[in-house]
């Protein structure tokens, strides 16, 4: 690699908030926060609204929708009306 046109490489701290889930992986990205790892040393944070943590897919709670109910209702509002009109 050539000097000078690659951002740095360094350690840093992604956070999940709502989770309350961290790790310490190693990124371009950077940030003007930091905060102190279980080793003691500060490091750069950023924080993800979604993560391994959080996410329906990995954690395996994933939400059901209600498709029955969103069938019943477009048959009342465009199924009977093609078969009042149908029979007319």
């Amino acid at each position: 690699m050539r000097d000078g046109i690659h951002p740095p490489y360094r350690p840093v701290v992604f956070r999940d908030k709502a989770a309350g889930f961290a790790f310490l992986t190693r990124s371009t990205l950077g940030s003007d926060t930091t905060v102190e790892w279980e080793d003691g040393l500060n490091y750069p944070v950023v924080d993800v609204e979604i993560s391994s943590a959080s996410h329906p897919f990995y954690t395996g709670t994933a939400r059901v929708l209600d498709t029955a109910g969103r069938v019943e209702r477009f048959e009342r509002r465009y199924g009977r009306e093609r078969e009042r009109g149908e029979g007319d």
